[in-house]
């Protein structure tokens, strides 16, 4: 432990390893479009190593990792972070299980978030993939995607978004004209709930444009 920050600096280099090899690979899909989009990693119990505000995600370097504690504050640093660091740290504060949080902003995803907002939701039914999630082992299941309405108040955003968490499971959620927020325990599952996200809400999408006007 470093003497004089309150978080293991090893532990931050290895999750910095971790985000930065991942979101390359997620911005080379075309994923993160611009500056958009942010990551991060549970670092301990009391702070998260999160990707810094403005940064382009394709380019990043181990400096474009920073601490925030659960409340979004920046640690041993004077980098900004996002501004939704709270959707992220709120995930890390309400589920001890949660390891890994990613925030995208995929043309299908931004598409979906335009296209369900009136609705509120993305039903998900039916397909095979839906087993990726975890702790739904049936195709024969239906899983509704949240689409909240976009905005700059973050504590708003948050206490919204804390409202679903008390509905039942929830593996991820669309904010209008936005993006895509997927979680997991890990870096890999936060992944393999963020593909099949996008494969999903793919689909959607196409199964729209295909029967449209019959």
């Amino acid at each position: 432990m470093n003497e004089t920050l309150p978080y293991d600096v090893h532990r931050l280099r290895e999750l910095a390893g971790e985000i930065i090899i991942n979101v390359r690979e997620l911005a080379a899909l075309g994923w993160t479009p611009a500056t958009s989009s942010n990551f991060s990693h549970r670092l301990d119990d009391a702070h998260a190593a999160i990707t810094v505000s403005g940064r382009d995600k394709g380019k990043l370097r181990e400096g474009d990792i920073m601490v925030v504690d659960m409340a979004g504050r920046a640690v041993g640093s004077d980098h900004r972070p996002s501004a939704e660091t709270l959707l992220h740290t709120q995930l890390y504060s309400r589920f001890p299980d949660v390891g890994c949080v990613l925030h995208t902003h995929s043309r299908a995803q931004t598409i979906a978030s335009r296209l369900f907002a009136g609705a509120g939701h993305v039903r998900l039914e039916g397909y095979e993939l839906l087993k990726a999630f975890r702790g739904n082992d049936t195709h024969e299941a239906a899983v509704d995607v949240p689409v909240l309405p976009n905005s700059q108040d973050m504590p708003t955003l948050a206490a919204q978004v804390d409202a679903l968490f008390d509905r039942g499971p929830l593996w991820g959620y669309l904010i209008d004209g936005h993006g895509l927020y997927a979680w997991g325990r890990d870096m890999a599952e936060a992944r393999r709930h963020l593909d099949a996200f996008e494969f999903l809400l793919d689909c959607e999408l196409e199964l729209r444009r295909l029967t449209a006007g019959h």
